[in-house]
């Protein structure tokens, strides 16, 4: 061991020390680089200081020099007091400027006004610097911005024999000259610097190459105690290392390999082929040379990962490297890891994958989905009966359950089929789990026989497929037990165990709750239906004044505030109304509810529609502000209403709409019209009164109302919803229950996002025939001749047993309208579903019944009128009001003059 340890290191040294040096030398070397380049660039950056000074001291002494020398120079003096000293001096101050090699020469005199510049321009104009100290005498040296730009100038006095200063003259270079004067020698210094750096990395580097291959980069304290702290680790670590020549001689084994591969103390130098007890594929395995990757070997009960490589990869033959490490623990705690995870693995996709709807049934079979073939390869939900319904199952029949889902990997099995109901006896697994709420494990069906007990010819098929074993789990949330869930195995030749049971109660868990939630919302949503359902119309009242067809679509995702309405009103005219309030729930269902009843409670006030919609407006108010002051936050947010009144006698329809879609009419040819009307806002905004429309409707026209789940629809937008509904109307000779199928088909989707209210009416119109009207004179002794000509009217329509009553009716409406109201007054007789009195005149005050005494000479003629008549009223008119009285038809006299027996209006 001692031996094959010492090649080790010798063989294990070399291949160290061929890498550690040069890490070391590479770093000298960087060391070294860097300190020279450093060196050269300071002392670059001097020599380039240097020698802007020195150039700088030289400008100053040319100027002053050149100053002085043109200040004493003869004939200046006499030119400065000629009359013209500029033409004088300017060409010689050029001159000399060019030959002193200065930027410029400039005379001056003793008040700085320049007589020469370089730039013609500048002369007469005032010099720019300090020249206070040379009219003192002095020479004044500066930096200034002049006309050439940043100068360098000296100024010195000129004097006379007397030693007056009669002017100045300044010489200087501009700082530009300067810098050019210093970049002429860059090329020099830049060239010296970079001769210097090579020169210095040149040496650096046959210093570091010397040093690399004479002391490998480390001292003899250094290699020693890394070659210690190399072994100590070696035979330290929880890993074999075993190391074998080219030609299969084993040259070095740590403690740990040895111990795994249980080698003899002498291993170290024998050849690999010839250990004893190395098991044969391992010992083939390094013996070959190859590389290998967590190759799994058995040696003495364990189980072994083996990781290979050349000690060399560019020199074959060079021998291997093997590292050894005991993975049978490992691998155990793997197969438990991978189990763990694909139980994880199942339980987040039931998270995901259970309850996408609020379905009961549904995530009954996602359920039974999610477990095949993960976990059993057949699973079967039963749920208790009142569940499907929404319902929480009664203790007493618990046991009454329903087949709900059925899942395998095959089909065609005797399981009951979905719908199926099934009765649990108490000795079943099931029913016991259905009362305690505990789960079981069956492990052996074949042995079992309580199973069997519902159906046993059926579990018998069972067994033929080879189903051996069962987990029955039930379905439990927020204490209440709902079903239980059955998962079969048949693959696996393993029965069910404890841990599968955990697993299985686990993702049944999961499943419960979303049932739970479907169960509640089935029970909420058919609570709001039913609600929605009773306070909808269930059928329209029969009227003559027009056809109607209707229908009424809930959303898929719950009720809605739609609504639609037909309320007949006095003088054979028929109110249609349709609504929406928006949101889902309850909540919209009814305040959906008290609009209806509210709009009911108006029009019997026969108000004109928009006064009918500025009423409902005000209610809309009165419960935001109801809901405001409880805090309960459940005010309307929206609600939209269309209200027309069609009158069949004059044909007139007046409409009026809050925030809702327009009306669609579909005339006798077919074409389809969306009327202009007044757009005013939804119930509740306010700001804006609302405004009626009048229209004059042909006879079989076509009123189409609907609500805005028709048109629109987030696939499309509003304008092309309504030209789809053009075009499913644009179709002549259709019924309205033929339009109503032919919108449906065309605009609705599958599965609509929102209630759909649709209400057609075809008109009718009451004929001449059936109407009769007179002007009658403001006078109590009309009334008589009035009584004449209504028993006359009555006979001719075969209705004489009217005669009677129907002359004092109107003889105490004519009577009150005379007495108490203004003119003009008049008369109406319209035989309809009823016979119906009205007698109209300007005032707009509206009579009251009341009781009179016994001993009151008046006021039993509305009482008489209530008496005789079904209903009575009283509807204002932009002329005035009308006073209105119907009674029922009498049986029409036979052999009657009336073509058509006297009886109702014909559709």
């Amino acid at each position: 061991m001692a031996a094959g340890s010492g090649r080790y290191r010798r063989t294990r040294g070399r291949s160290l020390t061929e890498r550690r040096p040069q890490s070391v030398a590479g770093q000298v070397f960087l060391l070294q680089l860097t300190v020279g380049l450093l060196i050269v660039l300071v002392a670059l950056a001097a020599l380039l200081l240097t020698s802007r000074h020195d150039a700088e001291q030289a400008a100053r002494s040319r100027s002053v020099a050149v100053a002085e020398t043109f200040a004493h120079s003869p004939g200046l003096t006499a030119a400065l007091r000629s009359p013209d000293p500029a033409k004088e001096l300017q060409p010689l101050t050029e001159a000399a400027r060019n030959r002193a090699g200065v930027d410029f020469i400039v005379v001056l005199d003793t008040h700085g006004v320049r007589y020469t510049h370089p730039q013609p321009g500048q002369i007469g104009k005032q010099f720019i610097g300090n020249i206070g100290p040379a009219l003192a005498g002095r020479v004044q040296i500066e930096n200034v911005t002049g006309p050439l730009g940043h100068e360098v100038q000296a100024v010195v006095p000129v004097t006379d024999p007397h030693g007056s200063v009669v002017g100045l003259v300044s010489a200087g270079m501009k700082v530009a000259s300067v810098s050019r004067a210093i970049a002429g020698h860059l090329p020099v210094i830049f060239g010296i610097s970079g001769a210097t750096l090579a020169l210095a990395t040149a040496a650096t580097g046959v210093i570091t190459t010397r040093l690399r291959r004479q002391t490998h980069g480390l001292g003899p304290v250094e290699m020693s105690r890394m070659y210690e702290h190399h072994d100590a680790v070696l035979h330290a670590v929880r890993e074999g290392v075993v190391i074998v020549d080219g030609d299969g001689r084993l040259l070095l084994v740590n403690d740990e390999a040895a111990r795994l591969l249980a080698l003899p103390g002498d291993a170290e130098g024998r050849q690999v082929s010839q250990l004893p007890d190395l098991a044969p594929g391992l010992a083939e395995l390094l013996s070959s040379g190859r590389s290998a990757t967590d190759e799994i070997h058995q040696a003495g009960g364990r189980l072994l990962a083996v990781n290979q490589r050349p000690t060399d990869p560019d020199a074959p033959g060079m021998g291997t490297v093997a590292t050894i490490r005991d993975s049978t623990e490992l691998r155990l705690l793997s197969g438990r890891a991978e189990s763990a995870r694909e139980r994880l693995g199942l339980l987040y996709e039931a998270g995901v994958s259970v309850g996408t709807t609020l379905d009961v049934t549904r995530t009954a079979e996602e359920l039974a989905e999610v477990a095949v073939p993960r976990f059993a390869d057949f699973v079967t939900v039963d749920l208790a009966a009142p569940v499907l319904h929404g319902d929480e199952p009664a203790g007493g029949g618990a046991h009454q359950m329903v087949r709900s889902a059925v899942h395998g990997i095959r089909e065609g099995l005797a399981f009951f089929p979905p719908g199926t109901p099934i009765t649990w006896v108490e000795a079943t697994p099931q029913a016991r789990g259905m009362v305690s709420g505990r789960s079981e494990v069956v492990p052996d069906l074949a042995a079992t026989r309580a199973w069997r007990l519902p159906d046993p010819e059926g579990a018998e098929g069972i067994l033929a497929y080879g189903i051996h074993s069962l987990i029955i789990t039930p379905l439990k949330a927020r204490g209440i037990i709902l079903g239980v869930a059955n998962f079969w195995r048949a693959q696996k030749p393993e029965p069910f165990d404890d841990e599968d049971l955990s697993l299985a109660e686990e993702l049944v868990a999961r499943a419960a709750l979303s049932i739970d939630n479907a169960r509640r919302y089935t029970r909420e949503h058919a609570l709001a239906v039913t609600l929605q359902r009773s306070l909808l119309p269930r059928t329209l009242p029969e009227q003559s004044a027009m056809e109607v067809a209707h229908r009424y679509l809930p959303a898929q995702s719950g009720v809605s505030g739609d609504w639609f309405d037909l309320i007949p009103l006095s003088g054979s005219r028929v109110a249609l109304v349709v609504g929406d309030v928006v949101g889902h729930g309850l909540h919209a269902a009814a305040t959906m509810g008290r609009l209806r009843t509210a709009v009911h409670t108006f029009s019997t006030l026969d108000l004109t529609p928009d006064e009918l919609l500025g009423h409902l407006n005000d209610l809309v108010d009165q419960i935001d502000q109801e809901e405001a002051d409880t805090g309960s936050g459940t005010a309307i947010t929206g609600a939209t209403c269309l209200y027309a009144i069609y009158d069949p006698v004059t044909r007139r329809c007046d409409m009026a709409r809050a925030g809702h879609p327009p009306p669609a009419l579909v005339h006798p040819d077919g074409t389809v019209e969306f009327p202009d009307l007044p757009a005013c806002p939804p119930l509740g905004v306010g700001g804006v009164p609302f405004e009626t429309a009048e229209l004059r409707l042909p006879e079989g026209t076509q009123i189409v109302l609907y609500t805005d789940g028709l048109v629109e629809e987030r696939t499309r937008d509003f304008d092309e919803g309504m030209e789809l509904l053009r075009g499913a109307l644009s179709h002549p000779g259709r019924s309205p229950e033929e339009n109503c199928r032919a919108v449906l088909d065309r605009l609705l989707p599958d599965r609509p996002r929102d209630d759909v209210a649709l209400l057609i009416a075809r008109t009718r119109v009451l004929g001449p025939d059936r109407v009769a009207g007179w002007d009658v004179p403001f006078d109590p002794a009309a009334v008589a001749g009035m009584r004449s000509r209504i028993a006359d009217k009555l006979d001719e329509w075969g209705l004489t047993e009217a005669v009677f009553a129907t002359e004092l009716v109107v003889s105490e409406l004519i009577t009150n309208a005379i007495r108490y109201g203004s003119p003009p007054v008049a008369v109406r007789l319209l035989r309809d579903r009823s016979l119906v009195c009205e007698v109209a005149d300007g005032s707009n005050t509206s009579p009251h019944l009341r009781y009179a005494a016994s001993t009151d000479e008046g006021g039993r003629g509305l009482f008489l009128v209530a008496q005789l008549t079904d209903r009575w009223g009283t509807r204002y008119t932009a002329q005035g009001k009308v006073i209105w009285a119907e009674q029922p038809l009498p049986p029409p006299l036979p052999n009657s003059g009336n073509g058509d027996g006297g009886g109702p209006a014909a559709p």
